[in-house]
């Protein structure tokens, strides 16, 4: 039995069609990957949306100005800072992150504030600038219930160097005085203060020198220089220190250290440790572990008996000796 395949036996229409058909086919491969191409910037537009929508429903923060409480004008002359039984959560219904922190911090004292990740480190700082407000408890500075205060009231009086410097594009002039409140005189003084007087003298704009976005034309302990001529212009009672030359050389390290002994000798200076040296020339040492209190002593006094803060230094000890032998 004979099996018959059968053939395709195209005419001169059939050819044409075909012809058309892979012309067509052709360009459709482009289609499908620009409608592709558009649907995913499209997808990633709404996200845009999506977050503008969000951020629209959430609560506002404080008034930024309480006519009926402000400030004295001699406020936080002092620097005397008492937190009582101060509790945290950043939303409802959720696990506090500081669960009843109670100390009292002298005028110019120098503190240190030191903890393993999650302790409740940032979260106090925040606390203290009202980033967060307290779910309970309170934190009077100077005789004054911080949260009685307008958050421009608050926030104006406090110094901060965070970690990563943060200049504005723009020139010297508006970033170590961004409001225009201080003379020519009082500005070139505090470049002189913090080292940086002779490289913005040596530039043909001086105080008009430019000062591009994240200020990426200048040093990063250039930047972080900035900003303590800032405070520094300032004159705040009150410093916040987030790590503050945690991203500096060792030279600049120096120069920050003289600076913060010399200019805010007389201020008190809240630091956030991540590197348990920095903190080792504190007055005292803030120990923070699962969001409460565990050690607040003089550094010297931790390490004469067995505390968290001497297993802390230890530890450190022990893993720079390891990073060396390996380096070797």
């Amino acid at each position: 039995m004979h099996q018959v395949i059968p053939s395709l036996i195209f005419t001169v229409s059939d050819v044409e069609f075909v012809g058309m058909s892979l012309s067509y086919g052709l360009s459709l491969n482009s289609l499908v990957y620009f409608a592709i191409s558009i649907s995913c910037m499209l997808e990633n537009d709404m996200v845009s949306v999506e977050r503008v929508n969000q951020y629209s429903a959430l609560p506002s923060e404080a008034a930024w100005a309480v006519s009926d409480c402000l400030p004295s004008a001699n406020w936080l002359q002092r620097g005397d800072i008492d937190i009582k039984d101060l509790e945290v959560r950043y939303r409802p219904n959720t696990p506090l992150i500081l669960k009843g922190i109670t100390m009292s911090i002298r005028s110019g004292e120098k503190i240190g504030v030191v903890g393993r990740t999650g302790s409740g480190k940032s979260t106090l700082v925040q606390a203290l600038f009202r980033l967060v407000e307290p779910a309970k408890g309170q934190i009077v500075i100077d005789g004054v219930d911080i949260c009685t205060l307008g958050l421009h009231d608050l926030r104006s009086r406090f110094g901060v160097i965070p970690q990563e410097p943060a200049l504005f594009e723009g020139t010297v002039r508006s970033n170590i005085d961004p409001i225009g409140q201080y003379s020519e005189a009082e500005i070139w003084q505090a470049l002189e203060c913090c080292q940086l007087k002779d490289t913005v003298a040596a530039k043909p704009e001086k105080l008009d020198a430019l000062v591009a976005g994240m200020g990426e034309n200048w040093s990063v302990g250039q930047r972080q220089l900035l900003c303590f001529g800032r405070v520094i212009l300032k004159r705040s009672q009150i410093l916040f220190m987030d790590e503050a030359t945690a991203s500096v050389d060792s030279q600049t390290d120096a120069a920050i250290q003289r600076i913060i002994r010399e200019e805010f000798r007389e201020c008190t200076v809240i630091s956030i440790a991540h590197r348990v040296p920095t903190v080792m020339d504190s007055d005292r040492v803030v120990v923070l572990d699962a969001g409460l209190v565990k050690e607040f002593d003089a550094p010297s006094k931790l390490m004469g008996r067995p505390s968290l803060f001497g297993a802390m230094v230890q530890e450190y000890a022990n893993r720079s000796s390891s990073e060396q032998a390996t380096d070797g």
